[in-house]
């Protein structure tokens, strides 16, 4: 009889702990392609829209270029000409090395355009205030901006509340 209470006391701690932590639900919402889905239309994201496949077009051109390269040092190195293919693979160096700067540079300056366009406008406040209502309805404590959170390597799609956030915001727009 003891046994049976300690036993049924013990469950009852362990279950009364349990019940007793709080879970923290995350949520992710990539706000890129929130804003864009609302300013689409507007000048400044054509605009970045344009210099994004211009700077693609720039980098799939110098990788090209290099790839060429590649494929000459390996020609001039079958006909014997080792210093031919040593000068060529000094230029495939200088090559890769400027379009590795030129990705990041240009990655970064348009990342901070796209930045500055999303932010300082009555509808980032809007969406602020919408993610915070979708978090609490939904008992999120914490929503990452997918673009901006390096640490995340993996995330369900089931936590993306970006969706849900362009819904609401259509349908607040139209009140």
């Amino acid at each position: 009889m003891k046994k049976t209470f300690l036993c049924a006391a013990a469950l009852l701690a362990v279950g009364a702990a349990l019940s007793a932590q709080q879970l923290t639900y995350f949520a992710v919402v990539d706000l890129n392609r929130v804003y864009t889905r609302f300013f689409r239309d507007s000048k400044e994201v054509r605009d970045l829209e344009t210099e994004s496949k211009r700077v693609q077009g720039e980098i799939d051109r110098m990788n090209k270029e290099i790839q060429q390269l590649r494929t000459n040092q390996v020609n001039t190195e079958l006909q014997g000409d080792k210093a031919g293919a040593l000068r060529i693979e000094q230029q495939i160096v200088e090559k890769a090395e400027f379009l590795r700067r030129y990705h990041e540079t240009k990655t970064r300056d348009i990342e901070a355009k796209r930045a500055r366009l999303a932010q300082g406008n009555a509808f980032s406040k809007q969406v602020q205030e919408e993610i915070g209502r979708i978090a609490e309805s939904e008992g999120y404590s914490l929503v990452f901006d997918i673009q901006k959170a390096e640490g995340v390597l993996w995330y369900s799609p089931a936590i993306d509340i970006t969706d849900k956030l362009i819904q609401n915001l259509l349908s607040r727009g139209r009140k």
